[in-house]
């Protein structure tokens, strides 16, 4: 007997020791006779306590591998949660009569969890719970990125059993606002020479020097060809007894600038792919096993992007944007088609910002340069004289783009705010068009005043 009651203080004091190891106390739970018992629910690694109102001669586990049990007396019982999971704990009477059965659920421990989370993210309201082996987690968080830390942290407690109700508030639809801008610049001179001289039937002495005259024309003729692709050019001649002397001076100089500007809006819901094309389709052949088939490549401007909220008003846009155009200059022929060739600048990016800031992801700038110098030999070196024997060309053509990406937070408006540009033309009457000469008159109503105004966002979104 006093065997048995050193080895009841040995189990109470170790079952204290591990409890005031533990942050939390140990529960208790009381089991009435002749009463239903409330289930037990044993955090892992952790410890409760059983008490009886009777004394009782026998109990069991019903799986050892979810809870360990350990008598503290006949009246007490020390219970160990082991795994998560659901067992049952049996106490019998002296006389081997039922007890109780007590329903053990041990689960993961979360009130360690439930700190930390409170740490890493104050003020986000998160529920935590358990279910069976696992965590349960629900609620509503601020960003994505909170989202993401709040998952990750619940892996460490519950590794692949979490189950993910959490909701992300605040506004989580993006309008991108691209605006491409082109200049393109050119400028092209030729300057080129020639010079005749004839003698006359005396001399017989007739020369000419570059391309001076188309076909079989010669000085002495009073009409002059100058050659076919010959631009701005301007002939003269004079005599001096029986010599006479031409010349021929082309000169050209040409400059062109050409803007391109497009400005595509376009709104997609945080983490899904929105998609841009203003442009056409371009006919290719196709030769396979079955023939001839037409394909059709896509031009103009296209914008591909996915933005993420990824924290309040910071956005992260993964963004592929691109210009193409068909170029005319360059062609293949092939099976009696001729397929032109494509001019494509693209880019492809990601990057992160707030609401209403913006990026210049790309720009571009092409210098090309071309120059070209023909003359006699030797003639062409003479100073002064020399020019009227050389030919000069020179082409230089300048191209910029700039791709500028500016993302907005926006939540939908009522569709009585919405304008369109046909709400500012109103269809002519037959006596409007046919008396008055009126193509067209201007929309009355809401809708024409709703039209009129001067709109400061995008339409048909609110900017936060």
């Amino acid at each position: 007997m006093n065997m048995r009651n050193f080895l009841t203080a040995g189990c109470l004091g170790l079952a204290l020791a591990t409890s005031a190891l533990t942050p939390l106390s140990a529960q208790t739970l009381r089991v009435m006779e002749g009463s239903a018992s409330a289930p037990l629910n044993v955090p892992m690694n952790r410890a409760v306590v059983v008490e009886s109102d009777v004394s009782f001669a026998e109990l069991s586990i019903a799986n050892p591998g979810i809870a360990d049990i350990s008598t503290l007396s006949d009246k007490s019982i020390y219970v160990l949660g082991k795994t998560p999971g659901r067992t049952t704990l049996t106490l019998l009477g002296p006389d081997g009569k039922l007890i109780s059965n007590v329903d053990v659920h041990v689960t993961p421990d979360i009130a360690e969890f439930k700190e930390r989370l409170q740490q890493i993210l104050p003020g986000e309201k998160i529920e935590v719970r358990t279910a069976n082996d696992g965590i349960v987690m629900s609620g509503t968080v601020s960003s994505t990125a909170k989202l993401d830390r709040a998952l990750d942290l619940a892996e460490r407690y519950a590794p692949k059993r979490v189950s993910n109700l959490m909701g992300v508030g605040g506004t989580q639809q993006v309008m991108l606002k691209v605006r491409f801008a082109e200049m393109q610049r050119s400028v092209s001179k030729n300057l080129s020479s020639s010079l005749a001289v004839s003698g006359g039937s005396k001399f017989g002495v007739a020369a000419e020097t570059g391309t001076w005259l188309n076909g079989d024309n010669s000085i002495n003729n009073n009409t002059i060809t100058p050659r076919s692709n010959a631009n701005s050019a301007a002939a003269f001649g004079f005599s001096a007894g029986s010599l006479e002397f031409a010349v021929l001076l082309e000169a050209l100089e040409s400059k062109g600038v050409v803007r391109t500007l497009a400005e595509p809006n376009l709104t997609a819901l945080s983490g899904q792919e929105a998609k841009f094309l203003a442009g056409g389709e371009y006919p290719i052949p196709v030769t396979d096993n079955d023939g001839i088939k037409i394909e059709y490549k896509p031009f103009g401007v296209e914008l591909n992007f996915t933005p993420t909220v990824v924290d309040g008003d910071i956005i992260n846009l993964v963004i592929n944007a691109s210009v193409s155009s068909i170029d005319t200059t360059n062609s293949v022929t092939t099976n009696g088609f001729s397929v032109n060739a494509f001019k494509r600048r693209e880019t492809s990016t990601t990057v992160e910002m707030r609401d209403g800031e913006s990026f210049a992801i790309a720009g571009l700038l092409q210098d090309d340069f071309r120059d070209l110098n023909g003359q006699v030999p030797w003639l062409g070196d003479v100073p002064i004289i020399g020019a009227l024997f050389r030919s000069a060309e020179y082409q230089r053509a300048q191209s910029e783009l700039v791709i500028i990406v500016t993302p907005h937070l926006v939540t939908p408006t009522r569709g009585e705010a919405l304008a369109l540009p046909t709400d500012r033309v109103k269809l002519p009457s037959e006596k409007d068009l046919f008396l008055f000469g009126n193509v067209a008159g201007k929309q009355k109503g809401a809708a024409g005043d709703v039209a009129r105004q001067d709109f400061s966002g995008s339409y048909g979104y609110v900017m936060e």
